[in-house]
């Protein structure tokens, strides 16, 4: 599926890429909605379609993604409520093996994610990937998400590199539809991004189940 000979940059994802998006989708549509309940004493469907309905107006937007701009929305501790699911918290299938697989060929291994820093501090906390990247970049650090044509331009003026030569492995498919429309020539998705959800069948981009279809190198004993 991958020359990697003609790869220079890999440009991965983390929520529903490296980690299982499972954390995020109970996180969102069923923790906070129970506490949003409770806090407000409202049946837990009521209170499920009031954040819904906050919540859907940011899609694609940095506020979407920003746990500062939920606590006061919501005026609810965002961070103290992740750190109640920490044990849900987990590296796909064949991830790990993945970055070793990467760090160890002559590709520039960077993290591109909309996930806000206090996010990715959460995560590493748990799962700490971040050795394995030559560079973390957070969207709101270039000041747009990755929805958005300005993430790339910012990008390549923190982190040059050549389109035409970058991979590009993201579970949104918003966003690799973005990271076409800047010129970036290699382009894969998840098909189960969501690993108690049912795999995606009609994706407009390749796709893989898991990291081990795609090993630029074969590790010895690589397991899930």
């Amino acid at each position: 599926m991958i020359d990697w000979d003609s790869i220079d940059t890999v440009l991965l994802d983390m929520d529903g890429t490296l980690l299982d998006l499972h954390f995020d989708n109970v996180f969102w549509m069923q923790h906070v909605p129970r506490a949003y309940a409770l806090k407000h004493s409202i049946p837990e469907q009521e209170a499920s379609a009031t954040l819904i309905a906050k919540i859907s107006q940011h899609e694609g937007t940095l506020n979407w993604y920003s746990l500062d701009y939920w606590a006061e929305q919501l005026d609810m501790d965002i961070i103290a409520l992740k750190q109640e699911l920490l044990h849900l918290i987990r590296l796909r299938p064949f991830a790990l093996d993945f970055l070793k697989s990467l760090r160890s060929g002559p590709q520039d291994v960077v993290m591109v994610t909309n996930a806000h820093r206090k996010t990715l501090d959460i995560k590493v906390s748990r799962v700490d990937i971040t050795p394995w990247f030559n560079r973390i970049v957070v969207s709101h650090e270039l000041h747009a998400p990755k929805e958005d044509p300005a993430f790339w331009h910012n990008l390549q003026a923190l982190n040059p590199f050549d389109p035409e030569r970058t991979l590009l492995i993201d579970d949104t498919e918003s966003v690799l539809e973005s990271a076409r429309g800047y010129g970036i020539r290699h382009l894969l998705t998840l098909l189960q991004p969501d690993s108690q959800r049912q795999k995606r069948l009609d994706t407009r981009f390749p796709g893989i189940h898991h990291f081990d279809e795609i090993m630029p190198n074969v590790i010895s004993g690589a397991s899930s």
